[in-house]
């Protein structure tokens, strides 16, 4: 059967090499040597350093382009070694244009690294096409998104923003973690290039810092072989094969982290403790329609707010369930607090202004019980001391 008229369920387990050619193992194996044999030196051969290529990595990057129906990928070291190779390839008067609601690392590279190499930026609104509409310039080279975004699941009109790049020639790059391939598939949509944080969902256990890319256009995906290569910001091969480990039971473990993610998030609007809850299947979520528009479920993770820092410290004090650390994505729940965590990296005032609030924390369901998970958190509340207002609609 061909790839492309594959179901998801099997594409997981068949997108890529299934069996080693040389053996017949029906699990790729972890081919742990830096440099390859060369019986004709003479003559080229696919494999001769495993900064260039390597059989366990070509598996892995071979298996992600299959699943976002692209054509070439590219494993990292890590989620920002990713976005690495491909923001710093812009160059010296380039413009590039970012979701204000943006994972702090990415905002750290480019707040930082950025005017040392000449490269303007600009932030917008992500949730408006006009905003960026009217950031376009004549230089504009690359528009980068996140959708859902991190930590406040806004949410960005895909086809939208990749029409208007189109118009004007400018190069589309996605954060695709949240989502996974399972449910949301830019390049299908038009992205030029999608990237993945494999550390979370699709490794899926807490164990591999990893990044992926994949891109359908030839000569971006001879540029992030380039610098793959260069930075030498490779995914080392025992790695490779943990990810490629995850990836088959993908799907199964995201159907009961989203099914978690939903029923906590309907069931957190209405406690008293609870300032806001922000989820893309809420009802009166800002960007429900656009979100459904584009990809299929409302994710694993939620984010809501309880009012202040002393409210969250009682919280986080009395969970049992979750675990509370850096990160999401694994098979066990994971409570993070974005204010100093994923984003203490941006200054205070602005992480205040885009929403990421002393009282803000954001839940990566596991794969425990959802009633469990719920009377855990609901007891984890009991001991939050105030209750607070809500302020507005809950998003």
């Amino acid at each position: 059967m061909e790839m492309k008229n594959m179901q998801l369920d099997t594409k997981l387990i068949h997108g890529g090499p299934l069996l080693d050619k040389c053996t017949g193992s029906s699990s790729i194996p972890i081919y742990q040597a830096s440099t390859f044999h060369q019986a004709h030196f003479t003559e080229s051969q696919e494999f001769t350093y495993t900064r260039f290529g390597n059989p366990t990595r070509k598996a892995l990057e071979e298996t992600i382009a299959c699943l976002e129906f692209a054509k070439y990928g590219y494993a990292f070291s890590s989620g920002m070694a990713a976005i690495s190779a491909v923001l710093l390839n812009f160059s010296k008067g380039d413009h590039v244009i970012l979701c204000k609601d943006i994972y702090g690392g990415a905002y750290q590279l480019v707040t930082e690294m950025f005017p040392k190499y000449g490269i303007e930026y600009s932030f917008v609104d992500e949730t408006s096409l006009s905003s960026w509409r009217e950031e376009i310039k004549e230089n504009t080279r690359g528009i980068y998104i996140e959708t859902p975004s991190n930590p406040l699941l806004t949410v960005t009109d895909i086809r939208g923003v990749v029409q208007l790049a189109k118009q004007h020639n400018i190069m589309t790059i996605i954060d695709n973690t949240f989502m996974t391939p399972i449910y949301q598939n830019p390049i299908t949509l038009g992205v030029d290039i999608v990237i993945h944080s494999a550390t979370k969902f699709i490794n899926g256990h807490s164990d591999v810092t990893a990044g992926l890319v994949v891109t359908s256009d030839k000569e971006i995906a001879n540029m992030i072989f380039k610098t793959q290569k260069m930075f030498g910001s490779m995914l080392d091969p025992y790695d490779c094969w943990l990810v490629l480990r995850g990836i088959k039971t993908m799907k199964v473990r995201m159907e009961k982290e989203v099914e978690n993610a939903d029923f906590i998030a309907k069931e957190l609007q209405n406690h008293s403790k609870v300032k806001a809850v922000y989820y893309p299947s809420l009802a009166n979520h800002e960007g429900r329609e656009v979100h459904f528009s584009q990809a299929s479920s409302g994710g694993a993770v939620l984010t809501f707010d309880l009012g202040s820092y002393e409210n969250v410290k009682d919280f986080f004090a009395n969970v049992t369930i979750p675990i509370v650390a850096v990160s999401l994505g694994g098979v066990e729940s994971i409570l993070s607090y974005p204010f100093t965590m994923s984003h203490a990296v941006i200054p205070e005032k602005e992480r205040l202004d885009l929403g990421v609030t002393d009282g803000l924390v954001r839940l990566s369901c596991g794969i425990e019980d959802k009633y469990d998970l719920l009377n855990d958190l609901v007891q984890a509340l009991d001991h939050v001391k105030s209750e607070v207002s809500l302020q507005g609609k809950i998003l």
